[in-house]
């Protein structure tokens, strides 16, 4: 029972970044899971000592307080009540890697990529890493005592804990060292209430490697040295709040090799488990083909698989290649599969663990309904695994649901995701009624309800029927011993929560908001509840995204807050529809907040494993918010930017004069809402359509340029060189003489009604063309991109489907045309920036091997320039459009060698370039025509 005001207490104690906003409760309202719980407060620390100063406060206020860190959690154990703590927005630094020791001193919220970026270079790295290793938290991990694939090698996070520093709440601090002695009076009644159970520990804890359910008391034997740090791992943050971590590292074994077995069914898969692990597989991870074929349809290709509906991926590595390639060779010969395959290439490998390391994502897109977890890591050992599998794909039929298996089948780790009907009549009742079953099933496995993120609010309530009554009696006496008034995570492992409490609300916005939607949301049936109930947490959008040619998410890239993430906007949105925290609607304050540096790049629907369209879903949200009502300026100006551009143009000389007179400059800045730091880009003198001399030709194949409004408006020659190497390329081209503008700053500043008609002209004409099988090529990124993807969300008419199937990039047109030889561009060094666009929706792929096929040589940046339309001019957006593009683009040009060539398609991104960096970055036809 709280008795103060613990936000009063924690300013007066000191502590800096206090935030109690209804924004940030809802964004810290979930984690991972399928829980929600809102908290009073959250809490980013700066030193150990706001830590200290956090708990006295939450002591002295009797306030629940949880440790959280990436917020992966998908059993709810990262959400609470009270103080919700972030350790990942300030404690994230690598403090200290011993080489010779092979260990790291770490704060708790350094995200596991971080660590393993500064050991590589010493030849080390941290062993467990679980699939969400780009954004995870060593603090997470130790807190839930993660595994991963590798932990056949490297053991579990326990394994790896050298030391650790961690207060209780009684306010008492402890340094622990994993096999040392600390001198302590509460370690000392915890010695004694171990002391009285030793016969029940050494029965029923540690019976096999992935049995992480519960508290690993095992540790606390006298003949494992009462071992309190190895112990702490996988506590959930119930009986200690950590500040300091050291973790063991190892070295990593230069050579791999995947052996990929296919196999008829997962079951199949796993009864050859048992086979395999005499070979000492780094890894034996499982996958079904349902998975793998989601990827194949929304990400990409996938390297060739053995025969089979589901695979083990065996990963054997060493320091001797040949001992590698010979222990691969008789696994492969010991195994049952019906095909196999070796892959020994590093991007073919990478591929695979991608796919593997998205499964939690992919999974959810993978069944009719949703695909939901819930029962998510039950674990038993490999040789049951089998078996387990079978039975427990009887017990979904049985309650007729269905589930996509994988998971880390080398350790007897099973992922899955269930269609749960949550928002059903008797929903609850069927989830309920599942988990108890499941878990007496795994139990009589002599398996574990949780092998590797910990029981939670998912799982906690379920541990009688694994454990007897006297290993439950001890987890409530060691509880009581460290946090005897229950503050820490209450309701995870001891008095838990009920398995359906705190349950998400539902999932539907039928007949919770008012009007009707601005945009059809197909894959969503319309209902936007669910299209942002797709975000499920398992935060890709907070990972660097720094070498992977990711575009999510480039606000929070340059601000580190969580409300500029895709999950938090997600959050937000799932409030607003739940419409008990987030009150206002559409128009509710906290809503806009989240949106407002959404740069409308679309990077999430191709980066997200859940297919998130944040873009999207903020056209819908401005549309609502301003329907009949007064916008902001720059909604009539740079929203409505090809209109003005359109009468301007009979005077653009006269426009181009007065934007380069100071006075008027400002003051036209200020009309259109735009940043007065930024210049305003000059309008074309004379229009592509009228500047370009169609080339016809009897005899040759026809070819349609569409010239989107940047292209006929403002940056005229990328239109000109595409016109001539089309030319070249063996085309009769025909360039519409007034072409139809696609409405893009229209949607993008959701004036939706208005888009509509606009992009039902752009079809109209477009559509016989397409027809009659004529290629339309679009030479604005952006602009192509509606006709790709928008055009159809926006219209219910069929000619929409075709035209988006029938527009071209030049790249993807000149890629398949018969004959065709790109320029021979050897010694030419490219810098290319994909627009966003072109990376999440078109596709970059075809653009690569045009310019690859010139022989210059390539660096291909990932991100986002930070302009985005309208986005990075307006006023309240400068700084924050200038730190997404120093995030890549900005330093890749600085460091560029001397006399490289600039490659940017978008509009948006040569005039970012032009307006920060002073550089004349050229349209891929300019490249080609030469």
């Amino acid at each position: 029972m709280v008795t103060t005001d613990v936000v009063a207490e924690l300013r007066r104690v000191g502590v800096t970044d206090v935030d109690d906003s209804t924004l940030t409760r809802a964004l810290y309202s979930t984690d991972a899971s399928l829980y929600r719980v809102v908290p009073q407060v959250v809490v980013r620390p700066r030193s150990a000592e706001e830590v200290l100063a956090t708990i006295a406060a939450c002591r002295e206020t009797g306030t629940p307080l949880t440790s959280r860190g990436a917020g992966t959690s998908i059993a709810g154990n990262a959400i609470g009540t009270g103080v919700v703590i972030d350790f990942s927005r300030h404690l994230n630094r690598v403090h200290d890697i011993d080489v010779e020791a092979r260990t790291a001193r770490v704060d708790p919220g350094t995200v596991h990529a971080v660590l393993q970026k500064a050991a590589a270079p010493l030849g080390l790295r941290f062993g467990p890493d679980p699939s969400t290793h780009t954004r995870c938290t060593v603090g997470g991990m130790i807190g839930n005592n993660a595994c991963g694939s590798r932990a056949l090698a490297y053991g579990r996070t326990a394994d790896n804990v050298v030391g650790l520093d961690v207060v209780t709440m009684a306010g008492e601090e402890l340094s622990l060292t994993a096999g040392g002695q600390t001198s302590s009076p509460t370690l000392d009644r915890l010695r004694e209430v171990i002391a009285g159970g030793l016969g029940t520990i050494r029965t029923e804890l540690g019976t096999f490697g992935r049995q992480v359910s519960g508290y690993s008391l095992e540790h606390l034997l006298p003949e494992n040295g009462f071992d309190v740090a190895t112990f702490l791992a996988g506590t959930e943050g119930t009986l200690a709040t950590m500040t300091s971590a050291t973790v063991r590292l190892v070295k990593d074994p230069p050579h791999r090799r995947i052996l990929v077995l296919g196999y008829a069914s997962m079951a199949d898969a796993a009864d050859d488990v048992p086979a395999l692990l005499p070979f000492e597989p780094t890894a034996c991870e499982g996958l079904d083909s349902r998975i793998v074929d989601v990827f194949r349809t929304h990400k990409g290709s996938v390297p060739d698989l053995p025969r089979g509906q589901g695979w083990l991926f065996v990963e054997i590595s060493g320091d001797d290649p040949l001992l590698v390639a010979d222990s691969v060779s008789r696994a492969a010969r010991a195994a049952s599969a019906v095909d196999s395959r070796v892959v020994t290439d590093s991007a073919e490998q990478a591929v695979l663990w991608r796919i593997r390391e998205e499964g939690a994502g992919l999974a959810t897109r993978t069944l009719p309904g949703k695909a939901l977890s819930g029962w998510e890591d039950a674990a038993v050992p490999p040789e049951r695994l089998g078996a387990y599998l079978r039975e427990f794909d009887e017990l979904l039929r049985a309650n007729r649901l269905d589930g996509v298996p994988y998971g880390h089948f080398g350790d007897g780790c099973i992922h899955v995701r269930i269609d749960f009907p949550l928002d059903e009549p008797g929903g609850h009742e069927i989830f309920r009624s599942f988990l108890f079953d499941a878990a007496r099933l795994v139990a009589s496995h002599g398996g574990s309800l949780s092998g590797e993120h910990g029981d939670g609010r998912a799982r906690s309530e379920l541990l009688p029927l694994m454990y007897s009554s006297d290993a439950i009696d001890l987890f409530g006496a060691v509880k009581g011993v460290l946090d005897p008034d229950d503050l820490l995570n209450p309701g995870v492992l001891v008095r838990p929560r009920p398995v359906d409490a705190d349950l998400r609300g539902p999932e539907s916005s039928v007949g919770r908001l008012d009007g009707r939607l601005g945009l059809r949301l197909l894959h969503d049936a319309g209902d936007l509840g669910k299209a942002v109930h797709r975000c499920t947490g398992v935060g890709k959008c907070i990972a660097d995204n720094h070498g992977s040619n990711g575009v999510m998410c480039p606000s929070f890239q340059a601000t580190r807050d969580e409300k500029d993430s895709t999950r938090g906007r997600a959050r937000v949105l799932q409030e607003m529809i739940d419409g008990r925290l987030v009150t206002g609607g559409f128009r509710a304050p906290e809503v806009h907040d989240a949106l407002d540096l959404c740069l409308s790049c679309k990077g999430c629907l191709n980066d997200c494993p859940t297919g998130i369209d944040m873009a999207s879903y903020k056209s819908e949200v401005l549309h609502q918010s301003y329907k009949g009502r007064l916008r902001p300026r720059s909604h009539y100006v740079l929203g409505r930017l090809p209109f003005w551009a359109r009468v301007t143009s009979p005077i653009a000389w006269l426009a181009n004069l007065g934007l380069r007179t100071p006075g008027v400059r400002s003051i036209a800045r200020w009309v259109a809402g735009v940043d007065q730091r930024r210049s305003l880009p000059a309008f074309a003198t004379k229009r592509f359509t009228r500047l370009a001399r169609p080339v016809l030709a009897p005899g040759r194949p026809r070819v349609v340029i569409w010239a989107d409004s940047f292209t006929e408006y403002f940056s005229t020659d990328g239109g000109q060189a595409a016109l001539r190497v089309l030319d070249g390329a063996g085309y009769d081209v025909e360039v519409l003489s007034r072409p139809q503008c696609c409405g893009l700053t229209w949607i993008t500043t959701g004036q939706l009604d208005t888009a509509r008609t606009m992009i039902a002209r752009a079809v109209d004409q477009l559509h016989p063309y397409v027809a009659a099988g004529v290629p339309v090529v679009g030479l604005e990124p952006s602009c192509l991109a509606v006709l790709r993807s928008d055009a159809v969300e926006l219209l219910d008419d069929p000619r929409a489907i075709d035209v988006a199937a029938g527009v071209f990039t030049l790249a993807e047109l000149l890629q398949r045309t018969e004959g065709w030889q790109a320029p021979d561009l050897t010694g030419t060094s490219l810098v290319v920036q994909p627009h966003c666009h072109q990376a999440s929706v078109l596709g970059f792929e075809a653009d690569l091997a045009v310019m690859r096929a010139t022989g210059a040589t390539i660096e291909r940046l990932s991100g986002c320039c930070g302009l985005a339309g309208n986005f990075g001019v307006e006023r309240g957006h400068y700084e924050v459009s200038v730190a997404v593009a120093e995030q890549q683009l900005l330093p890749a040009i600085r460091n560029a060698a001397p006399g490289a060539v600039v490659v940017a398609d978008g509009f948006s991104c040569r005039t970012q370039l032009d307006d920060l960096v002073d550089v004349n970055a050229v349209h891929l036809a300019q490249i080609l025509d030469c």
